[in-house]
């Protein structure tokens, strides 16, 4: 290891972020982008290594809306505090129209046009301000990054959040101002890229995410068990160059999983979307006051006995396991109508109108709610929930069951990917494990789960009380953003040979 004492320069590259560090400038605390957990990671990780002393630079397009930026006079004078303040430029906007006026981070036909203006800007003109010795990239949207950085000799870590990815070829990146002629090279074709770059410029697609797991020097996924499962095969759905790739960098030691955490303001508290506050030691109290309050919000029955089950993902069919739900909503309801089970979805999707449908069939109203997502309701059946429900088919990550049990709410869960990495079984009289999961993807395995979690439901408060201040105690120390951010600085250190001063 070298003993430099400088602190290595690290270039995180993002397009999207919750907030910057305080001690940024005001400039910092208005950037606010967020689509999903890539946003709390990205600024969480920023937080850690900047409040290690750690010389980190952030990369994001300039959501002017976003930012609430749209006067440019009150613009540059935040962003001329800010640099003074750090006595650098630490936050690097890439600047395109594209960006200013957009409302949210990602869009259903501009995702080719805002990724290549992203990465013109990084590549022309922040990689050569900053100079930096690490670029820390995320997702297909910076799926180029990484092959130009490694024609300047600058390695790049890549985090996978979400398997997606685009094609594009080689004359649209001209088109878009990138010239990668220095960097072709390293960028993955879907076709053998033979006959010289005249050749392929207009006849072979690059595959964004592929080339950026080619051309970086580590690459990692936000659960170790879903990157063992997309190497294995297990999921039909990935792009089987994908899969090459992430296998080769895998049995090569360069591939790892890092598990993302819950946004800090997921705590009972101090969570500011809550009337009443709890911690693991007044749970029971705080508990049955967010319970009723949040019967009374949805127009669910006022029982604060009844096992109150929260569906907090979005309505996804195709990965959420709604289905699951929904082929048994009516017998689970019916079969615990003595103990009053109901059912809260605080969620929004394309499935939602089948659960309305259950409802009104059944006349469920007072057992089942169904509304749509807003952050205070979801925060509250957190609070207000015994347990979550998440029988994914499938999850990268996964961040509700890290969240649920925060708040005291068991998960009930599908045994994959980053769930099999956050939720173990629960065994009360072992005092071990913090969810109740299914092995088998079905609404059998669903209903197994939560005739397991009615059970526990059923003890007396002496014994299932202390478990559920254990689980709460458990998931404050184990899921935070302190832990994934060390996971983060440990790869950086692997791959620069060298510790942080």
């Amino acid at each position: 290891m070298s003993t430099s004492k400088k602190s290595p320069t690290i270039l995180i590259v993002t397009p999207e972020i919750t907030y910057l560090p305080e001690g940024m400038g005001n400039l910092a605390q208005r950037m606010s982008a967020k689509a999903g957990g890539l946003a709390d990671v990205s600024a969480t990780l920023v937080k850690h290594l900047y409040d290690q002393g750690a010389d980190v630079h952030v990369a994001l397009p300039n959501y002017r809306r976003m930012f609430h930026l749209d006067v440019q006079q009150v613009f540059h004078s935040e962003h001329k505090k800010l640099s003074e303040n750090l006595g650098t430029k630490r936050i690097h906007l890439a600047e395109d129209r594209i960006f200013y006026r957009r409302e949210r981070v990602y869009s259903a036909t501009e995702n080719h046009r805002i990724a290549l203006a992203f990465q013109r800007e990084v590549i022309n003109n922040i990689i050569p301000a900053v100079k930096p010795d690490l670029i820390h990239c995320n997702d297909w949207m910076t799926g180029l990054i990484p092959a130009a950085a490694k024609s300047l000799g600058i390695p790049s870590l890549f985090t996978v959040h979400n398997i997606h990815s685009e094609r594009i070829l080689l004359s649209e990146m001209e088109d878009r101002g990138i010239d990668p002629l220095d960097f072709w090279e390293h960028l993955f074709f879907e076709k053998t890229p033979n006959g010289g770059y005249d050749y392929v410029r207009d006849n072979n697609p690059c595959n964004l995410l592929a080339s950026a797991l080619f051309a970086s020097a580590h690459v990692n996924a936000v659960s170790e068990t879903f990157l063992n499962e997309v190497v294995d095969g297990k999921h039909p759905f990935v792009q089987e160059s994908i899969r090459n790739e992430l296998a080769a960098k895998l049995h090569s030691g360069n591939a790892s999983g890092i598990l993302n955490a819950p946004d800090p303001a997921f705590n009972p508290a101090i969570d500011e979307y809550l009337d009443h506050n709890f911690e693991p030691k007044t749970q029971v109290e705080g508990k049955a006051t967010n319970k009723k309050q949040f019967q009374e919000t949805t127009g669910l029955e006022i029982n604060p006995s009844a096992p109150l089950f929260l569906w907090p993902s979005r309505l996804d069919p195709m990965q959420k396991g709604c289905q699951l739900l929904a082929d048994i909503l009516y017998s689970i309801v019916d079969d615990y109508s003595d103990i009053g089970l109901q059912v809260g979805i605080v969620a929004n999707g394309s499935f939602k109108k089948h659960f309305e449908e259950i409802v009104e069939m059944h006349g469920l109203q007072h057992r089942v709610a169904i509304v749509d997502f807003s952050e205070d309701l979801s925060h509250l059946g957190y609070a207000a929930s015994d347990f979550m429900l998440m029988p994914s088919r499938f999850e990268p990550c996964g961040l509700p069951q890290m969240v649920s049990p925060k708040y005291g709410s068991i998960p009930v869960v599908h045994d994959t990917g980053g769930i099999h990495d956050t939720v173990e079984q629960l065994n009360y009289e072992k005092t071990e494990g913090n969810g109740f999961s299914f092995q088998h993807y079905s609404a059998e395995g669903l209903r197994w789960a939560i005739d397991e979690a009615v059970h526990f439901h059923k003890l007396k408060g002496k014994f299932k009380n202390p478990v559920i201040e254990r689980i709460m105690n458990e998931a404050n120390e184990r899921f935070n953003h302190i832990v994934t951010a060390k996971e983060y600085i440990k790869r950086y250190e692997w791959i620069l040979g060298r510790k942080f001063s």
